[in-house]
């Protein structure tokens, strides 16, 4: 039999080895988390805009007491996976080419560039499991999760010691910035508890909530969901508030920007892992083109990316917003199509985009 120090060695060993790629991995136990008063409280202030799923009365008793989940768990395993750190500026409108049409680019979160992590986590979170008990011996009760499960995860990872939340509610590593996803595995096997990290080494800085675009991120560390960048791009189904449209820029889908100022994401890798490796042509759409993506071809260009989950009327809503922020007249033909759209959600935009670049050209 396996001494515990010994099997909780083998199971971080196996889940920061390349054939896994996580590059954290820290234990702590299912005991409430320690903030969840904080969450409770941005739940009464309705902080979380339409993301009703986060309020109901079964997802706050899970998050209160992770055993309610599940009832053999005796410890939790966290997990960080990194993706690739987007550049340090947003891409630049290209240059004209002669003779050819115009177009400009937008952005996209770099966690989004490639295979959606939702598929890429959960099998390696299987083979974890399935190498956790070959050690034992025995089946071993498990739940795993990637911010689909009603936790929260980086109170866990905090108290697991993976780091510290930044202003910018992101989990920071001093060695390692913050691009990087978690993912959890409660296990039904007592693994010894990781000190907790216990120090907050943002100190003074504020470089974050002075460059966020909307102003969404709030002096104790959270955010106003309704306002932010990557909630109005992926979660917000219905029309992005109109004055909220300028300051969205060229984001299409979620936003980086309060990852892009920090100074710890300095000692962040410039790759990620493999599996989720940008595709071609995804970082820095082109915008013009982008606009005429019928439902197959969209289905196509997107199968199994994140980008899916804003589904086509949600990406070309966002299309058509960063195209009238670029106030370049080349867009307007294909903005013009796209009033014809079969989604009034995107011809409502693309009408708005219109007379933003009118306004703008005069």
């Amino acid at each position: 039999m396996i001494a515990p120090k010994e099997l909780k060695e083998r199971i971080i060993r196996e889940a920061t080895s390349s054939r896994l790629g996580f590059i954290l991995a820290g234990v702590t136990t299912p005991d409430p988390p320690p903030h969840l008063s904080a969450f409770e409280n941005w739940l009464s202030q309705e902080r979380h805009a339409s993301m009703d799923y986060l309020a109901d009365d079964r997802s706050r008793t899970r998050r209160a007491d992770p055993r309610l989940i599940l009832p053999e768990c005796k410890s939790i395993l966290v997990l960080a996976l990194p993706y690739s750190a987007p550049s340090l500026i947003q891409a630049p409108l290209p240059k004209l080419g002669e003779g050819r049409e115009a177009w400009v680019r937008g952005n996209i979160a770099a966690y989004a560039w490639g295979t959606d992590y939702h598929i890429v986590i959960p099998e390696k979170l299987r083979a974890l499991v399935k190498f956790i008990e070959q050690q034992v011996g025995h089946p071993v009760p498990n739940r795993g999760y990637t911010d689909t499960g009603p936790i929260l995860e980086r109170d866990l990872a905090q108290r697991a010691g993976l780091g510290w939340v930044g202003k910018n509610t992101c989990l920071i590593n001093p060695k390692l910035g913050s691009y990087f996803l978690l993912a959890e595995i409660l296990l039904g096997i007592e693994l010894e508890p990781d000190p907790p990290f216990t120090t907050d080494q943002c100190g003074i800085c504020r470089r974050c909530i002075e460059a966020c675009p909307t102003e969404c991120i709030l002096e104790d560390r959270t955010l106003d969901a309704g306002r932010c960048i990557s909630y109005l791009t992926i979660e917000l189904k219905e029309d992005i508030p109109v004055e909220l449209r300028s300051s969205i820029g060229n984001w299409v889908f979620g936003c980086d920007v309060c990852q892009m100022v920090c100074p710890w994401n300095r000692f962040a890798a410039p790759d990620g892992d493999s599996s989720l490796k940008a595709r071609e042509g995804v970082p820095h759409p082109q915008l013009i083109q982008e606009l005429g993506l019928t439902p197959e071809k969209f289905n196509e260009k997107f199968k199994d990316s994140p980008i899916q989950r804003a589904k086509r009327r949600g990406y070309l809503r966002n299309v058509a917003v960063a195209l009238g922020n670029s106030a370049r007249t080349e867009a307007i033909p294909a903005l013009k199509k796209t009033l014809e759209d079969k989604e009034p959600m995107v011809q409502k935009h693309a009408a708005w985009a219109l007379q933003q670049i009118e306004k703008k050209s005069k």
